[in-house]
């Protein structure tokens, strides 16, 4: 800076030198007066230098117990008042960095004043570093699985992006790693980020302690124990166990290189990282998510299971587990040799396939459910490309389990940049268009197609951080199989340009695509999300997407921008289209909902008012409302029936699609009903949002038990109708029973000597003349009728006499009768 009494030669000299720096400067430190910055320089300084002695003590003193500090690296004076050293921020550009130089006193060098300052915590780099972390194990990790332990992985993070992530440990608290990891550093002063993850497949991984390794303290050329203690920033007093490291650092054999201030120090560090460090990360990211084959599993049965319940039987169930991936089959209430019938696929992500690890259980409702029993199963034994019939013993009971086994290759799964799209090579794209063509429409029914996803880039994501930035990151999910891009950090418009290949085994699958925001120590937050059916996708267009809600049901802040291309067998998709379709392995637990409740309430109403709103206008025309269209109707009727034939029933539904068909291509394809329909149901909810406010507690209350009302009148109704129809078979009212004889004995004597179109003529004839003989006829249903007579399984009971208990006298059984 310059001094406020410089003399004219020094000023001179002064402005000359600022001159020539000028380009490097932003227009704001260009403008700013000397003086202030200088003062408010040297105040930035003291407040950093006691924050990071305090952060580093509390640091040390919790993480590093097996470390000796000492040396002049850790000076904990501060320095004289009078002349405090310049702070160095991420933040300084080039041009601050020129002025600290120019601001040195004429005559003076910066290595005096190097020699006239009290030693920093971040001793000045003399060149690069290597340092070798290998990690141990952890010891007493915290649980965050429902069964009582974790998936744990670790995490090494520099200068804020990810250097190092260890493998999986599966089920294990005190997990070995014996894992080593050797980094290239350009300075010491930023600490070794360690974070511990468990592993949750689908779902966001939990947190699960983190702790920081000043570099800066440890002895060079020599192995150094490390024991880092793990810590919640959110719940500092909770133990979350400890990891053990052992660590090596070493200075790289290079000349002595000259001081650099610390604005070129970040250059390079960024320079570093953006060409080696971020390719290296970005391969160890695509190859951890990338599978190598298919494991299909059909779960056919099991066969002499152990009974578990009082009755002698079990409720059993089965999981699966490959590495990350989980699998629970329905549950078969009450046997000992249940039929599944199932069938899934997991991934296999190593070359030999790695290990099945199955159990089966017995549900118990309101308490922990019972084992059963488990096996194993090493894919590597089987052969691939075959199908492996397997009758597996159950190792820990009595028992087995019957499967039919899978193992297929996956060359379809990719990611890669932007500039190495598959399909935009043309050698490729004929290899592709020809595995899909007509003529192997029959060849792996399972593999229909492929789909492209190219991820361009997102603009106006919501802020999720209190810097007003956020760290976005995407993921794609297609079925069951999930892939992301990697994180682009501090940026509401974030570019990712990736190309993501998925293979389609479901032609009516849908392409999820969210995007969230990365926390170092929690949970992602979530950004946006949008659904993409396949056979929506327009081939080689770039289209814009506006993000949405969970629930999928509103508009949220951001746009995403993608360009997706699809190939696929038409027969195959076909085919595929009348099997089961594959479940999700994980669904979100339903949750109680009021306005879900009524949502699927109106739906199932509206379902019932179509139907009722068909039978009023059949109705209608036998009531004669209309003269013309109940003339219509009765000769269209006599015309159909005495020319029935039994291919007009699909011909009937035939002209129904076509006609449908017509209107939809004259109206659009969108669907304004549709569209009407929900914006209505979200004013409504709006509305009631608003006036709830005031209302209060009771209110909503009575709102749902309308609701709870109607479905419970709805299924009595029901449940009323099929219990009569049981009990008019079962003689409950004798009367009711022979008189449906009566009327059954006539209807099969009837249908044997009068073919049936000429019985339907006299029903309809009956039913459209029926007003004009009466026209005060009052109209009836005589099935309903004569099934409301039929008490249901609620009257029986209630219609039940009592029977009188012997020995008791009138007086004790007017004591034990019920009040």
């Amino acid at each position: 800076m310059e001094p406020s009494g410089a003399s004219p030669p020094q000023t001179t000299i002064w402005r000359h030198l600022q001159a020539r720096a000028k380009p490097l400067l932003s227009p704001k430190l260009g403008s700013r007066d000397p003086e202030d910055k200088k003062d408010r320089g040297g105040g930035i300084f003291k407040k950093m230098k006691r924050r990071e002695l305090a952060v580093l003590d509390r640091v040390i003193s919790s993480s590093q117990p097996d470390l000796l500090f000492s040396g002049p690296g850790l000076g904990r004076e501060e320095p004289p008042p009078q002349k405090p050293p310049v702070a160095h921020h991420k933040s300084s550009s080039l041009g601050a960095a020129c002025l600290e130089k120019l601001a040195e006193p004429p005559g003076g060098s910066g290595e005096a004043e190097s020699r006239d300052e009290q030693p920093r915590l971040a001793p000045p780099s003399s060149g690069m570093y290597k340092l070798e972390v290998e990690l141990k194990r952890g010891r007493n990790l915290a649980v965050r699985d429902r069964g009582g332990s974790s998936d744990p992985y670790v995490k090494f993070k520099l200068a804020g992006k990810e250097v190092f992530r260890s493998k999986t440990i599966h089920k294990n608290l005190n997990p070995v790693w014996e894992e080593r990891s050797t980094l290239c550093l350009d300075c010491l002063s930023d600490p070794l980020y360690v974070k511990v993850f468990d592993y949750d497949f689908g779902l966001q991984d939990d947190f699960m302690g983190s702790a920081y390794l000043h570099l800066e303290s440890l002895e060079q050329q020599r192995t150094i124990p490390v024991t880092l203690e793990l810590k919640d920033p959110q719940h500092p007093d909770q133990d979350l166990g400890s990891l053990d490291l052992s660590v090596t650092l070493t200075p790289k054999d290079s000349p002595v290189e000259e001081r650099r201030d610390s604005a070129t120090m970040l250059l390079r560090r960024s320079w570093k990282r953006s060409t080696k460090q971020s390719l290296r990360l970005s391969d160890l990211h695509r190859k951890s998510q990338l599978w190598r084959g298919i494991v299909s599993i059909a779960l056919i049965e099991g066969r002499n299971l152990i009974p578990m319940d009082p009755n002698g039987l079990s409720d059993p169930y089965v999981k699966f587990r490959l590495g990350p991936q989980k699998y629970r089959s329905k549950t078969v209430p009450k046997t000992l040799s249940p039929q599944w019938r199932e069938q899934f696929d997991l991934h296999m992500y190593e070359e030999t396939g790695g290990v099945l690890e199955i159990t089966v259980w017995d549900k118990d409702t309101g308490r922990r459910d019972d084992f059963l029993g488990r096996c194993q199963l090493d894919l590597s034994t089987l052969p691939k490309e075959r199908t492996h019939h397997l009758d597996l013993l159950l190792e820990e009971s009595r028992g087995l389990l019957v499967l039919l086994v899978t193992l297929t290759a996956s060359s379809h799964v990719s990611i890669a940049d932007l500039s190495l799209t598959p399909l935009d090579d043309p050698l490729e794209r004929r290899e592709v268009l020809a595995r899909y063509g007509a003529l192997r429409s029959f060849s792996n029914i399972k593999d229909v197609g492929i789909v492209q996803v190219k991820v361009m880039r997102a603009e106006g994501l919501m802020a999720a951080d209190v810097t007003g930035k956020s760290d976005p990151f995407c993921v794609l999910e297609l079925n069951n199989d999930r892939l992301q891009t990697p994180t682009v950090y501090k940026n509401l418009n974030p570019e990712w340009n990736k190309v993501f290949t998925f293979n389609v085994k479901d032609i009516h699958a849908v392409l999820e695509v969210t995007v969230f925001d990365e926390d170092r120590d929690r949970s992602a937050d979530f950004l946006g999300k949008v659904a993409i059916p396949l056979l929506h996708i327009r081939n080689g267009e770039q289209k814009s997407y506006e993000l949405k809600n969970k629930e999928l049901t509103g508009r949220t802040k951001g746009t995403i921008y993608l360009e997706i291309d699809l190939v696929y067998n038409t027969v195959k998709a076909a085919l595929r289209s009348v099997v089961p379709a594959e479940q999700k392995y994980i669904e979100e637990e339903p949750k109680v909902s009021k306005q879900l409740l009524q949502q699927n309430f109106n739906r199932v109403k509206r379902c019932i008012m179509v139907l009722i709103s068909y039978g009023a206008f059949i109705n209608s025309c036998f009531e004669w409302e209309s003269a013309q269209r109940s003339i219509i109707s009765f000769v269209l009727f006599v015309v159909v029936v005495w020319n029935f034939e039994v291919y007009m029933l699909p011909m009937a539904l035939l002209l129904l699609l076509v006609w449908n068909y017509v209107m939809s291509s004259i109206r659009g394809t969108t669907d304004t009903s549709l569209d009407a329909m929900f914006e209505w149901e979200d004013e409504e909810e709006d509305r009631e949002d608003k006036e709830a406010e005031p209302k209060g507690f009771m209110d909503k209350l009575y709102a749902i038990q309308d609701v709870f009302i109607s479905v419970q009148s709805a299924l009595d109704d029901v449940a009323s109708y099929g219990e009569r129809m049981k009990n008019t078979v079962n003689w409950t009212v004798p009367f009711l029973s022979w008189l449906a004889i009566a009327v059954l004995s006539s209807a099969t004597v009837l249908l044997y000597l009068v073919p049936l179109r000429y019985l339907l003529l006299a029903w309809g004839v009956n039913k459209f003349t029926k007003k004009l003989r009466d026209p005060y006829l009052i109209d009836n249903n005589e099935l309903l009728d004569f099934l409301s007579r039929v008490p249901s399984d609620v009257q029986v009971m209630q219609y039940r006499e009592l029977k009188t208990e012997s020995g008791q006298t009138p007086v004790k059984r007017r004591r034990t009768a019920p009040t």
